[in-house]
C-alpha cells in the first residue's frame, strides 16, 4: 500500500514534467518581434533553424496554415516570364538529389494548389453549429477576446487607466473575462459564464486541466501547442521578444506560457460551453486527427519537394548574374591602388550604400569607399539629454555594454568635457518642453474635455496637416533634439560615458582593426551610418535599419569620430603600434536612403585644413546622390531624366508627405553578402541588392575577425533577408498588412490592422509591392566570402548556429577560389555550376 501511495504522486509528476516539456518546446518555437521604436528585421522561424526549410514549411503549413516557400501562382509568372529559365529548373532538380522529381512534374504542379491542409483545432471543429453563420466566428471571436486583453495588459504607454498586473497575464485574463457578458451572446453561447467561473486560478494549473480534456497523445502535445500559439502568433510573437530580452538580461519572462494557457483555456470553455453529441463527435475527430499529425507531417514535407526546387530555381536565375559579375570582376586586370587615398568613407553594410558606394568612387577616383558592420562595432545604450530612457543602438541579437549621453560641448571646447551650469540648463528646459506637452496631450483624454479639446486644438493641427497635403522640401528632422531648445541644439554631441582612459583606447584600437582602419589612414575619413525620412509612419524606425534596434547611425559615428579624434586616445593607440596621423580627422555623417544625401555632424569642431577638404568634398558627394537618385527614380515612379535638383525636390517632397505610403523601398531586393576586399565587386553594378563588408583575409591570419563576421553580422543579414522573405511569401501571417488601416497599439507595442485580430508582424504590403508588383524578390541570402578554405570550415565547425543554416538551408554559402566560385553543399565544397 505504501508503495502504491507513492507511485502515484510520482507519475503525476512526471505527468506533469511532461506537460511542461511540451509547453516549454511550443513556445521556444516562437520567434520574437521587436516593438515599433526598436524594429528590427527578424527571420520569425528562427528558432526552428534547427530543422530543414522544408520540414519547417511542412510544419507551418500543417500547424498554422502559413506559407514558407513562394506561392505557385508566383513561381508560375517567373517562369512563364522567363525569370526561371529551363536551365536553373534543371539546376535546381540536379542540387534536390531527387531522382523522382522531373521537369515535367514540377512544371506540371505549379498548376495544382498546395495538397496541403491544416491539422484542426478544438475551436474549429466545435464551431459547426447550424447557427454558426449568424454569430462570430468562434477563432476570430476568441483571436479578438485575446488580442484585446493583450493589448490592454502590455500598454503601458497610451492609456491612462492600466490594469492591476500584480497577479500575471492569466489571472487579468480570467477575471476580464468573468466581468465581459457580450462575448457569450456575441458567439452564440449565454451560458458561457458559468464555464469561466470554474477556470483553473493559475495559467499552469489551466495547461494540465486543459491538456488531461484534449486526451491526446504525448508524442503530439508539442505540436498541438505550437499549433496552438500560431493562432495568436503576432502576440505570441511579441511575448518571446520580452522572453528575449529577459534572457540578455540573465532572467526569465512568463508572459508567453501564460499567453498559451489563455488560448488553450479557450478551448476547454467552448467545449463546456457546448456539450452535446455534436460536440462530442467534433472532439473525437480531433482526437483522431492528432492522432494522425506525425504522418500527415511527413506528407506534407514529401509534397514541398516540389516547393523547394522551385525557390531553388528562383535563386538559380539570380545567382548566375551575380557570379558572373563577380568572376568577370576578378578576372579583370585591376586598376594600381593609389599610394593613399585622398578620402576613406566607411558605410555601414546596409544594402542601399551599394549603389552611393559605387557612385562615390566612379565621381573620386581618390576616394576608397569600406563596408563595415553598422554599429561601427560600438555595442551602445543611448540616453537622451534630460531623459532616463535607455535606447539600445546595436543588433538585437546582442546585448550594449557601453553607455553613451548627451553632452552640451560648444565648439571650442577640447578637453570633451561639459559645461556642468550649461548642461543643466538644457536639461530642465527640455524636461519642461516635456512635461508641457505631456499636459497638454492629456488634456484631449479626459472624457469631459474630449469635445472641448478638439474645438480648441483643431486648429494647432492645421499646420502640421498642410505640411502632409502640401510637402515641402525639408531637411531630415532630428528626432533626437525633438523638446529641446534651438540655442542648445548645435551643441548637444552624444559621448561615450564611464570609460577610463585604457578602456578608450582598447576599444579604439579594437574598432579599428575590425575596421580595417588600423593602417593608410587618409586625410578625411567618412563615418557614415544610415537612416530614413518618412512622416507620419508607424514603421519608420523599420526603415532606419533593419538590424540596429530600428535606430539611425547617427549616435554611433558621432561618438566614434570623437573617441578617434581624441589627442590622448590617439597617444595610447601609437603605444600599442597603431600610428594615427597627426593630419587625420574623423567626420561623423549620415546617409539619407529617402534622399540619398549625406549629412555631416559636429563640423564647427573640424580643425580649419579638415573643413576645407570637407568642402572640396562637396560637389563630389552631390554628383554621386544624383547618380543614385536616377538609379533609384523608376522605383519610386519618378522621372530619371528630370533635372538633377528637381528630382532632389521631388524625394525631399515625398520623404515629408504624410499620405506617402511607400517612402522608399528600405531593404528591398537583398539577396546577397560578400564579406571580401572591395577589389572583388568594385565597378560591379550589384543593383543595391547586396550587403558589403570589407575583409582582407591577409589582416587575420588566426581567423578572429572571419569568426565575428560569420556569427554577427551574418545573422544579421539572414534576419533582414527572411523577414523579407516571409512578409512576401504570407503576407496575410507573416506581414503586417495594409498600412493604410494600420492602428498603432499601446503607443510602440505594434499594429492592429483595423480596430482588432492579432497583432501584426513583419512588412506591410505597401512595403513590399507597388499595387502593380511585388518589389521584393523571396531568396534566401547568398553569402560570398574571400578567406582561405580551411578558416571558413573551422567557423562552420565550431559554432552549430552557423551549422545550422547551412546544413538545413537557411542561406547559401560561397567562397572565392582564386578568380572562380565554389559552393558549400553536403558539408564540401563544389565548382560553381
Amino acid at each position: 500500500m505504501h508503495t502504491g501511495d507513492g507511485a502515484r504522486p510520482r507519475a503525476a509528476e512526471l505527468h506533469a514534467g511532461r506537460i511542461d516539456a511540451a509547453c516549454r518546446q511550443a513556445c521556444a518555437a516562437i520567434a520574437p518581434a521587436w516593438p515599433l521604436d526598436r524594429a528590427i528585421a527578424v527571420n520569425p522561424h528562427w528558432s526552428r533553424i534547427g530543422m530543414p526549410v522544408r520540414r519547417v514549411a511542412a510544419r507551418m503549413a500543417v500547424l498554422g496554415g502559413i506559407h514558407v516557400f513562394p506561392s505557385r501562382a508566383r513561381q508560375a509568372e517567373a517562369w512563364a516570364e522567363g525569370r526561371i529559365t529551363p536551365a536553373d529548373l534543371q539546376q535546381a532538380l540536379r542540387q534536390s538529389n531527387d531522382v523522382a522529381l522531373t521537369p515535367e512534374a514540377c512544371v506540371a504542379a505549379l498548376a495544382q494548389p498546395l495538397p496541403v491542409q491544416p491539422l484542426p483545432l478544438l475551436i474549429d471543429v466545435l464551431d459547426n453549429d447550424p447557427q454558426r453563420h449568424t454569430r462570430l466566428a468562434w477563432r476570430q471571436a476568441i483571436t479578438h477576446q485575446v488580442s484585446q486583453t493583450c493589448a490592454a495588459w502590455f500598454d503601458t504607454q497610451q492609456a491612462d487607466w492600466q490594469p492591476a498586473r500584480g497577479d500575471g497575464l492569466y489571472a487579468f485574463w480570467r477575471e476580464t473575462l468573468q466581468h465581459d457578458h457580450g462575448i457569450g451572446l456575441l458567439m452564440g453561447l449565454p451560458d458561457i459564464g458559468r464555464s469561466v467561473d470554474a477556470l483553473p486560478p493559475t495559467a499552469r494549473e489551466a495547461e494540465r486541466w486543459v491538456i488531461a480534456r484534449l486526451g491526446l497523445p504525448p508524442a503530439v502535445w508539442a505540436d498541438y501547442l505550437e499549433a496552438v500559439l500560431l493562432t495568436v502568433n503576432g502576440w505570441a510573437s511579441w511575448c518571446a521578444y520580452l522572453g528575449w530580452q529577459a534572457r540578455l538580461a540573465g532572467a526569465d519572462d512568463p508572459h508567453l506560457r501564460e499567453l498559451l494557457a489563455i488560448r488553450l483555456a479557450w478551448g476547454a470553455l467552448l467545449l463546456d460551453g457546448k456539450d452535446d453529441q455534436a460536440a462530442r463527435q467534433a472532439f473525437a475527430a480531433v482526437q483522431r486527427a492528432w492522432g494522425r499529425a506525425p504522418e500527415v507531417l511527413a506528407q506534407a514535407e514529401h509534397e514541398l519537394r516540389v516547393d523547394e526546387v522551385w525557390q531553388a530555381a528562383l535563386e538559380a536565375g539570380y545567382q548566375r548574374g551575380l557570379a558572373a559579375s563577380l568572376c568577370g570582376r576578378a578576372a579583370s586586370p585591376m586598376a594600381p591602388a593609389a599610394a593613399a587615398p585622398e578620402v576613406q568613407a566607411t558605410f555601414c553594410i546596409d544594402v542601399r550604400s551599394e549603389p552611393l558606394r559605387r557612385a562615390l568612387e566612379a565621381a573620386c577616383p581618390g576616394m576608397q569607399t569600406l563596408g563595415v558592420a553598422g554599429f561601427f562595432g560600438l555595442p551602445l545604450a543611448y540616453t537622451p539629454l534630460g531623459t532616463a530612457a535607455q535606447r539600445p543602438q546595436l543588433p538585437g541579437l546582442l546585448a550594449p555594454s557601453l553607455a553613451v549621453g548627451d553632452v552640451l560641448l560648444p565648439a571650442d571646447t577640447r578637453d570633451g568635457r561639459a559645461d556642468p551650469r550649461l548642461q543643466r540648463q538644457a536639461e530642465q528646459a527640455r524636461q519642461q518642453c516635456f512635461a508641457l506637452a505631456d499636459r497638454w496631450h492629456a488634456a484631449g483624454r479626459w472624457p469631459g474635455a474630449a469635445f472641448s479639446f478638439v474645438e480648441a486644438a483643431g486648429l494647432g493641427y492645421l499646420g502640421r496637416l498642410g505640411r502632409w497635403l502640401r510637402p515641402e522640401a525639408q531637411a531630415r528632422a532630428r528626432d533626437d533634439l525633438d523638446g529641446l531648445p534651438l540655442r542648445y541644439r548645435a551643441v548637444c554631441r552624444p559621448q561615450l560615458l564611464g570609460l577610463d582612459a585604457p578602456a578608450r583606447v582598447s576599444l579604439a584600437a579594437r574598432v579599428l582593426q575590425s575596421m580595417g582602419l588600423a593602417r593608410g589612414l587618409a586625410p578625411l575619413v567618412l563615418l557614415v551610418g544610415h537612416g530614413s525620412q518618412s512622416v507620419n509612419n508607424a514603421h519608420a524606425a523599420a526603415l532606419d535599419c533593419g538590424a540596429c534596434c530600428g535606430q539611425t547611425g547617427e549616435v554611433n559615428a558621432r561618438s566614434l569620430a570623437q573617441l578617434l579624434n581624441d589627442t590622448a586616445v590617439r597617444q595610447g593607440l601609437k603605444a600599442q603600434g597603431i600610428e594615427v596621423p597627426a593630419a587625420t580627422v574623423f567626420v561623423a555623417a549620415l546617409h539619407n536612403t529617402s534622399t540619398d544625401e549625406i549629412e555631416a555632424f559636429d563640423l564647427d569642431r573640424l580643425p580649419p585644413a579638415a573643413m576645407a577638404r570637407w568642402n572640396a568634398l562637396q560637389p563630389v558627394l552631390a554628383r554621386a546622390a544624383d547618380q543614385v537618385r536616377r538609379e533609384r527614380a523608376p522605383r519610386l515612379g519618378l522621372d530619371p531624366q528630370a533635372a538633377a535638383e528637381v528630382l532632389h525636390r521631388q524625394l525631399r517632397r515625398r520623404a515629408n508627405d504624410g499620405a506617402q505610403t511607400r517612402p522608399e523601398w528600405g531593404l528591398a531586393g537583398n539577396a546577397a553578402f560578400l564579406i571580401a576586399p572591395r577589389h572583388r565587386s568594385q565597378g560591379v553594378d550589384l543593383g543595391g541588392r547586396a550587403f558589403l563588408h570589407d575583409y582582407d583575409a591577409a589582416q587575420d591570419p588566426h581567423g578572429q575577425l572571419l569568426t565575428q563576421l560569420m556569427t554577427a553580422p551574418m545573422l544579421v543579414t539572414h534576419w533582414i533577408n527572411w523577414q523579407y522573405h516571409a512578409s512576401t511569401c504570407d503576407p496575410a501571417r507573416l506581414g503586417s498588412g495594409n498600412k493604410l488601416l494600420h492602428n498603432v497599439v499601446g503607443g510602440t507595442l505594434g499594429v492592429f490592422e483595423g480596430n482588432g485580430g492579432d497583432l501584426r508582424i513583419g512588412l506591410s504590403r505597401q512595403s513590399l509591392h507597388d499595387g502593380a508588383r511585388w518589389m521584393h524578390e523571396p531568396l534566401r541570402l547568398t553569402v560570398v566570402i574571400d578567406a582561405p578554405q580551411a578558416a571558413i570550415e573551422a567557423v562552420i565547425a565550431g559554432h552549430a548556429v552557423v551549422r545550422d543554416l547551412l546544413a538545413n538551408g537557411w542561406l547559401h554559402l560561397w567562397r572565392f577560389e582564386g578568380q572562380a566560385l565554389q559552393r558549400w553543399t553536403g558539408g564540401r565544397w563544389q565548382a560553381l555550376a
